[in-house]
């Protein structure tokens, strides 16, 4: 039997703690990061896009079934009915009293004014006022009534929508054209 002092061996030192894999508590750290982020930005997209988002999520299946409507058929029809989806979008944008009476030119210069993208509503939009008056010989563009339609689809996404009535800008512009009176009633 060997003594006791005999039996005891030396300490080499600790083997030193690897950096990889990490400890199961970081993983859960990690996984609960990740599924937060991804909880923020599905719920994000859930509101922002979702099928109950309201007028906007209405307002952009109808400009879709316009957009295949353009192909299929009368032009005149689709042009008709996208200005008076723009008209409904304008008033649930802007209020019925800012959007519901503008008409002709004024209406194209309202629409330039509330469109923060930019679209040349006036020059472009002229289709919106003619083309329900057109007679069966003369075609619509289908290429600048997609460009409307595309248009509108931005115009829908704006993140500020207007409460205000007409602008001094288009006002001032409406009454040069002789398009409305002093008093703000429309000539159209």
């Amino acid at each position: 039997m060997e003594s006791f002092p005999d039996t005891l061996r030396d300490i080499h030192g600790l083997d030193t703690v690897p950096w990889w894999p990490p400890a199961p508590g970081v993983w859960i750290a990690i996984g609960s990061v990740v599924l937060l982020v991804l909880a923020v930005g599905l719920s994000y997209l859930i509101a922002r896009y979702g099928p109950w988002s309201g007028w906007r999520s209405d307002a952009r299946r109808q400009l879709r079934a316009l957009r295949k409507a353009v192909s299929r058929e009368d032009s005149r029809e689709v042009a008709a009915r996208l200005s008076e989806l723009l008209r409904r979008i304008a008033m649930a944008r802007s209020g019925r009293r800012a959007a519901a009476g503008l008409a002709g030119e004024t209406w194209l210069h309202w629409l330039a004014e509330q469109d923060t993208s930019g679209f040349d509503w006036v020059k472009r939009g002229q289709m919106l006022l003619e083309a329900p008056y057109m007679p069966p010989a003369m075609e619509v563009k289908r290429r600048d009534l997609i460009t409307l339609i595309r248009a509108a689809n931005r115009w829908i996404d704006a993140t500020k929508p207007s409460r205000k009535g007409m602008g001094i800008r288009t006002r001032a512009s409406a009454l040069v054209t002789g398009l409305i009176d002093k008093d703000g009633s429309a000539r159209v």
